[in-house]
């Protein structure tokens, strides 16, 4: 469920662009965003290093947008914060005891650790090319495009990279009980 309100700044952000304009989309995103981050502390007492990431990115990009009248700034804000992502996940295979796939996973799923570091790898691969995407996007298509893309596209993408890792993963997955047993 806390997963599904992450989504709702996204589906403002849209609703607002069809409805009025990309500089209204923005002010209605960074408003969204901070109420999630304030909802989060006040349900939870606590907010992911990710949100504070995405907030400060909103602000500074999203403001920029604002007070320049240029959407470019929020535009690239997709590709800033998929390529810090994917950074920080390439990084953490050098630096650390585990990758950040690992530390994020490694209670629900026990795998090799060769496995964990490709695993990671392709967490990395995946949001630096998004990130590489967006870039097209944004400069080849208009505005319009790039806005479903970012609503839509991404999700899409990010929903398939997942099915594709459950295929890669199914075969390190433990054995349940009416399998062992016959």
């Amino acid at each position: 469920m806390k997963q599904l309100f992450e989504f709702i700044p996204i589906i403002l952000f849209f609703i607002a662009y069809k409805v009025y304009d990309i500089y209204v989309a923005t002010a209605v995103v960074i408003a969204a965003t901070i109420l999630l981050v304030v909802f989060n502390w006040i349900k939870y007492r606590k907010v992911e290093t990710m949100q504070w990431i995405t907030l400060g990115l909103i602000l500074v990009m999203g403001g920029a947008t604002l007070y320049l009248q240029d959407e470019q700034f929020i535009k690239w804000k997709l590709t800033i914060i998929e390529w810090l992502f994917g950074f920080a996940f390439l990084g953490s295979q050098f630096v650390g005891k585990q990758p950040f796939v690992q530390r994020m996973m490694s209670s629900a799923l026990e795998l090799p650790d060769l496995i964990w570091k490709r695993l990671n790898l392709m967490w990395a691969f995946f949001f630096i090319s998004v990130g590489v995407i967006n870039l097209y996007v944004m400069h080849n298509y208009n505005t319009d495009d790039w806005v479903t893309f970012k609503t839509f596209g991404v999700p899409a993408l990010m929903i398939v990279f997942i099915l594709l890792q459950m295929v890669f993963l199914y075969k390190y997955l433990p054995e349940t009980e009416n399998e062992t047993e016959e």
